[in-house]
């Protein structure tokens, strides 16, 4: 094959003056060679910024086929709007003409790129990986457009996907529902979240059926946002502790409201009982944390197919999370809260952790979902689909002229029945 592609998505990276390429969170090195499977070279678009030195805890995101194309670096729309000329003239000239685009969205840096590819007739697919409906949800963000946002950019999702020639979802349903395909494009689904054999363990959580004793939650995400909801599992476990529930809770993540979350928890009475543990190394440090752990909750407002959750169902974690995006499609429903219901949200904790029965049970029925999400069993979709990117693309540069070697629209084909009759269990 002899083909590149450009993956657009919204990640922001570092870059040190050796001409290397950081991430201080998702998009290492290692999550690039899903797509070296079908094309020769990813060409990552996405914003950059040059600092002097990385930090010990982040992680080099480029690699001898893995090349990046900077975009400037903006946090919010107001610097968003400063920039957006630069930012498109960077973006549009990220894409050649031979060069298969798959935009991760929703991201404003796909809607900067995307009409061009109308105009010019590019072909372009996505990979649908959150909901900007519920991203911008009240509590979420605090911004005084925040109600525009929540009706402006699900309409522009909705465009994108309707234009794409093909698209992926992380969900099985709920993204589709919302963000539906164009009528002639090859849709499917598949979890971006691949859990390798070392993230499992070997049987249930036996430690849930000790009782009495201090119950450790944890809770791993971002702290840039209130997308997670942080806020209100510090008001629920403190409405527990209130009522007499000996907890501790641990954040593993950071951003720019942990100082305000730290005084929200001193506020509530929380001093002894809270930890915020910052940002971990992705991998065996989370893990390690996680173990140590009783009980996970995950009260997001917003989410596509959230990987800390299954991770932490992959260590056999009881678990409970909020009735967004594609958590119903992983957790029953008595695991499950409305977002943004503090009330309910403490009620579940303490049901689940005055029940250590029900905790072994939520163990074991979390492990056993967790392990459809294997790297194997998730390869063979998602190489079908790149297999189908790589093959229409090739069929539309052809068409310009210009010749490539890539697979045939056979092999594609076949790729994708293969797929589709060997069963693969994803979402």
């Amino acid at each position: 094959m002899n083909m590149r592609v450009c993956v657009v998505l919204e990640q922001r990276f570092s870059q040190t003056p050796d001409g290397a390429v950081w991430t201080d969170g998702p998009f290492p090195s290692s999550f690039w060679p899903r797509y070296l499977e079908v094309f020769d070279r990813v060409r990552v678009v996405a914003r950059v910024r040059s600092v002097a030195a990385a930090e010990s805890n982040w992680q080099r995101a480029d690699r001898e086929d893995v090349s990046f194309a900077p975009v400037p670096y903006y946090i919010g729309p107001a610097q968003y709007l400063r920039k957006a000329g630069a930012v498109r003239r960077a973006v549009r000239g990220a894409v050649g003409k031979q060069d298969a685009v798959i935009l991760r969205v929703p991201s404003q840096l796909a809607a900067a790129l995307q009409p061009m590819l109308v105009r010019t007739r590019h072909p372009y697919a996505v990979e649908v990986v959150g909901d900007p409906y519920d991203t911008f949800a009240p509590g979420a963000v605090k911004h005084p457009l925040r109600p525009f946002f929540r009706w402006f950019f699900p309409r522009e999702l909705r465009w994108h996907c309707r234009r794409a020639f093909a698209a992926a979802y992380v969900t099985s349903a709920a993204l589709q529902r919302r963000y539906p395909p164009g009528c002639d494009a090859f849709a499917t689904h598949y979890s971006s979240v691949e859990l390798p054999p070392w993230a499992f363990v070997d049987r249930h959580r036996a430690k849930c059926a000790a009782n009495g004793r201090r119950w450790t939650i944890v809770m791993v995400g971002t702290l840039a946002q209130y997308y997670k909801a942080p806020d209100v599992l510090i008001d629920a476990v403190a409405r527990c502790v209130g009522g007499g529930d000996d907890l501790r809770l641990v954040f593993v993540g950071d951003g720019k409201h942990r100082r305000e979350l730290e005084d929200r928890a001193m506020a509530q009475g929380l001093d002894g009982r809270i930890d915020f543990l910052g940002q971990l190394p992705a991998g065996a440090g989370v893990a390690r944390i996680l173990d140590e752990a009783d009980l996970f909750v995950l009260p997001s407002r917003q989410e596509g197919l959230p990987r800390a959750l299954l991770e932490a169902m992959a260590r056999g974690l009881p678990c409970i999370s909020s009735t967004v995006g594609g958590i119903p499609e992983v957790l029953s429903e008595e695991d499950m809260v409305p977002p943004g219901d503090t009330t309910a949200l403490a009620g579940k904790i303490h049901e689940v952790v005055t029940d250590p029965q029900r905790m072994i049970r939520m163990s074991e029925r979390n492990l056993t979902t967790a392990r459809h999400y294997r790297e194997d069993l998730l390869q063979r979709r998602r190489r079908a689909f790149y297999e189908y990117v790589c093959s229409h693309t090739g069929e539309w540069v052809d068409r310009q002229g210009v010749g490539t070697d890539r697979p045939t629209p056979a092999s594609a084909a076949a790729a994708i029945a293969n797929s589709e009759s060997a069963g693969v269990a994803s979402v």
